[in-house]
């Protein structure tokens, strides 16, 4: 659906200035997005550390014309070619534009809400209402201020169904989503604790929350949740609402019992106007338990067929809320987004894959796209456009349907009949050292191909979640005064992480600075296509010549290295290359004096080939209350130095000095940059609660057995067996990076819930676990630290520090990354 400029104009209460497009198809937020879409309409939203009007010009020059904006700059008054529409808020005004948009539908909307399981909700409501109705949804877990508008607008003349989620994280947020999302049949999941910060009690968090609710005409919910149900009955407006609520030990509209968990799957009855029903879902946990009884109770709402609620809940399948990367055969890089496939989450999918600086070449295996309410023409039209658009090298399709239409498609193209006609001409060689989007709905089974593309090691494996990582980086940036630059540390493998992985985020969030222990760091950086300024904070003279040619910035923390560096810049004839000085202000490990300082400034004077960058410190002990003193010493002598550096050097220059608890602890020393390293991975020692767990180290259960006193387990006999017990052998050891003191009962390991202790030595590529009076079994799951088993935990039972923990982790270690 198409509008005016004029129109959105009239919608948000703004003033156009400029051009009066027509044919504004596409809302873009993010002028990070790459290659621009036609048809778009740019909102310049401010952030709290961001600000959207900084971009309008160069959105102009990539070809995007119709703006948005509170700010009309005199720069956009240069901009011949552009339309803008002048508002006084660009985010309401996004969010009336959704608003005006929903008013043209009269389909019934599904508004979802809760503190978790609002993602899982909606994707299996898809799952089993899409055969028979289309549906337009949330991409992924679009449920904010900015996610919602997002998402409502989306919806089309083909939809039949829109199901919308609501987050919120201050209070006042949810009754600007009720007027976007105009719900008709609400479903309230549950409450918790997530987002507790900004609210006085879980009281006024429901009761925030129902604000959603406040117009439907049906609210489904489990009577269970004591709070929820209190709240529900003591709200006013939803007096005229028809509730709609289930319950596992009450009377309820429907009434679940008879709960049996075994093999993996959960069978009850559900009973429903006094009729029963037996049902099975395919997993155990309690939150899978709950969210399924939620998706029942809407289809028994809407009269479902009990044969299709069986086969359905029967065949609920796991939720990949966020794409999973891999290192993958022959060098190539695997985004696995296989299992589903519509036109809003290829658009998705398709910005990640462009994303991938390390690899030219850029491949998609994409499947039919089912239930889109669309004409096959029209429908793979729109897929062969975008894949022209995002400058894809080749595309592979799979299907009847895609082949079909195969001849719309311009770029290089196979296609399949099916998954098997593809396996069956499978041939490893075709894919090398480029980066493979996976995008397939899920009875294609795309998992079959993606296990042919992996790279094949051993089940343990680290999962980064890159969410969790913007997260943290987003509340330390909230944390700096305005102009304050960022420079983020991604040595020793990203603090075990990854390399360019982690690096090409941090390049899309716009940080300023990276920051390496070595060259080869910085290179192989530099091959993947990191292009931000890197500085390498051991340069090692041998590294000199490779550095230049790849751009790296060398701290310089002696007159020998410069004077070293400064004769290898010479003879590559640059000119102002840039170095970073380091002043050693009491940590005395690397640094500049201050007894050397006159001299400094003399022979920087005289070294007209070098451009000093940054001047920078290290602390040596800012994260606890004790070495303050000290710390305000490190601060003083540092402003003391870099002011006759600077002041010698006559030009300007960045300085730094604080490090991840020095942002949270010294806010006044920030400087013109600060340096972000732990704490980028959820490690604080100021506010932990506020961050978020990064690196997840998992592996599998291999066997599993009996054990009789006077058995012995591991190297050494040392798991003495004195009672009869059982015993779980785990792949992962010391050659992975596990600590051998974490043996013999120290460490623990999480399996099904539960945590498990180590029994006997680490091996080294071995652990066993006191599985006794537990229900493990081969193949399980076990988390070695994350959420379950904080890293910080771990690093206390070995008396040492989280980054030992983490950087130890070896690279044969499968690495996979998780995008929200």
């Amino acid at each position: 659906m198409n509008y005016t400029l004029s129109e959105i104009a009239g919608f948000t209460g703004g003033a156009i200035r400029g051009k009066k497009y027509p044919g504004i198809s596409q809302l873009l937020i993010d002028s990070r997005i790459s290659p621009v879409p036609s048809g778009a309409l740019f909102f310049a939203l401010k952030g709290q550390r961001h600000d959207g009007h900084n971009y309008v010009s160069d959105l102009y020059q990539r070809g995007i014309r119709a703006f948005i904006v509170s700010d009309m700059r005199q720069e956009f008054r240069e901009l011949p070619e552009a339309g803008f529409v002048v508002v006084k808020d660009t985010l309401l005004a996004l969010q009336e534009l959704a608003m005006h948009h929903r008013e043209k539908f009269l389909c019934p909307v599904i508004a979802i809400s809760g503190s978790n399981g609002k993602t899982i909700v909606k994707e299996w409501l898809n799952f089993c209402l899409s055969d028979d109705v289309i549906i337009t949804r949330s991409p992924k877990s679009y449920n904010s201020q900015v996610g919602v508008p997002l998402s409502v607008w989306l919806m089309d003349d083909s939809t039949q169904l829109g199901i919308f989620e609501a987050g919120i994280s201050l209070p006042g947020e949810m009754a600007n989503l009720q007027k976007i999302i105009q719900p008709d049949i609400g479903i309230f999941t549950n409450i918790g604790e997530a987002h507790q910060e900004n609210f006085r009690s879980l009281e006024q968090k429901i009761d925030e929350k129902l604000r959603l609710f406040h117009d439907c005409k049906v609210l489904i919910y489990c009577l269970d949740h004591d709070l929820i149900r209190q709240r529900i009955s003591g709200t006013p407006p939803l007096t005229d609402t028809r509730m709609f609520n289930w319950s596992a030990c009450r009377s309820a509209d429907v009434t679940i019992s008879h709960i049996v968990k075994e093999n993996g799957n959960t069978a009850f009855r559900a009973t429903y106007q006094e009729k029963s029903m037996d049902l099975v879902i395919p997993f155990t946990d309690q939150a899978s338990f709950e969210n399924a009884i939620h998706c029942l109770s809407l289809m028994l709402l809407m009269d479902t067929d009990h044969e299709i609620i069986r086969s359905k809940l029967r065949e609920l399948p796991p939720v990949a809320m966020r794409l999973e990367q891999k290192s993958a055969i022959h060098h190539c890089t695997l985004i696995n987004d296989s299992y589903n496939s519509d036109i809003n989450s290829l658009a998705i999918a398709l910005d990640l894959l462009n994303r991938q600086a390390q690899h030219e070449r850029k491949s998609v295996v994409l499947s039919d796209i089912l239930q889109s309410g669309k004409k096959q023409l029209e429908l793979y039209s729109i897929v062969a456009a975008m894949m022209k658009e995002k400058k894809i090298s080749r595309m592979i399709g799979i299907g009847p349907a895609i082949k079909n239409n195969a001849d719309l498609f311009t770029i290089p193209s196979v296609f399949y009949e099916s998954t098997e006609d593809f396996i069956g001409n499978f041939d490893e060689n075709d894919f090398k050292d480029e980066a493979i989007l996976l995008k397939g709905s899920r009875r294609f089974e795309f998992e079959r191909i993606a296990a042919l593309l992996e790279q094949k090691k051993h089940t343990t494996r680290i999962e980064v979640n890159l969410g969790a990582l913007v997260h943290n980086l987003n509340y330390f940036r909230g944390l700096l005064k305005p102009g304050t630059r960022i420079m983020v540390m991604v040595k020793a493998l990203s603090y075990g992480s990854g390399r360019h992985e982690i690096a090409g985020v941090l390049q899309f969030q716009r940080v300023d600075y990276l920051g390496v222990a070595f060259a080869d760091e910085g290179i192989s950086l530099r091959q993947a296509g990191v292009s931000l300024p890197i500085i390498v904070m051991n340069p090692e003279p041998e590294s000199f010549d490779t550095m230049i040619e790849y751009k790296l910035e060398p701290e310089i923390y002696s007159f020998r290295i410069l004077d070293l560096f400064y004769r290898a810049v010479s003879l590559s004839q640059e000119i102002d290359y840039p170095v970073h000085i380091k002043i050693d202000s009491g940590m005395h490990r690397l640094g500049f004096s201050d007894s050397e300082i006159p001299r400094l400034c003399h022979e920087l004077g005289r070294l007209r080939n070098l451009r000093v960058s940054s001047i920078f410190s290290h602390l040596a002990g800012s994260d606890e209350d004790k070495h303050n003193e000290f710390t305000r010493y490190q601060i003083d002598l540092f402003i003391r130095a870099s002011e006759r550096l600077t002041e010698e050097l006559g030009y300007p220059v960045i300085r730094h000095i604080l490090n991840s608890s020095g942002i949270e602890r010294f806010p006044d020393a920030q400087f013109d940059m600060v340096r972000l390293g732990i704490g980028l991975y959820g490690i604080s020692s100021v506010a932990p609660e506020k961050l978020r767990n990064v690196s997840t180290l998992k592996s599998t259960v291999l066997q599993v057995k009996d054990v009789y006193p006077g058995d012995t387990v591991g190297y050494g006999r040392m798991g003495k067996i004195e009672k009869p017990s059982t015993i779980a052998i785990v792949p992962v050891g010391y050659a992975d990076g596990i600590n051998r003191h974490l043996g013999n009962g120290t460490g623990k390991f999480i399996v099904n819930g539960a945590a498990v202790p180590v029994i006997g030595n680490i091996c080294m590529d071995m652990t066993i676990l006191d599985a006794t009076g537990t229900d493990i079994r081969e193949g399980d799951e076990v988390i070695i630290f994350g959420d379950e088993n904080p890293v910080t935990d771990m690093a206390a039972e070995l008396d040492t520090i989280p980054y030992e923990i983490l950087t130890g982790i070896s690279e044969r270690v499968k690495r996979i990354y998780l995008y929200e």
